[in-house]
């Protein structure tokens, strides 16, 4: 597991992992009662330290605590719920 926090970028529709010059990063959607997200970016040299799951978990997260329904449309967040169906509550 990575030590990078997750920062969540209201403005931009996304949850970011600062990595030095880049960023990893999952966009999203939001409305009033639901979140789809819709695409996970993790720069090829950080790929293989979790990343993408931290990011998942943030996003997860934020839309258990505002009470909102998870529409995944992107295929990373696809396979993270199918592995982990808990995480999806």
């Amino acid at each position: 597991m990575d030590s990078n926090s997750v920062t969540h970028n209201e403005a931009e529709g996304r949850f970011e992992i600062a990595l030095g010059n880049d960023k990893a990063l999952l966009q999203y959607r939001r409305t009033d009662h639901s979140i789809t997200l819709i695409h996970t970016e993790v720069p090829q040299a950080s790929r293989g330290r979790g990343l993408g799951n931290q990011l998942i978990r943030a996003a997860l997260d934020y839309a258990h605590f505002n009470q909102l329904k998870v529409v995944p449309v992107c295929p990373f967040v696809k396979a993270y719920l199918k592995k982990h169906p808990e995480a999806a509550n």
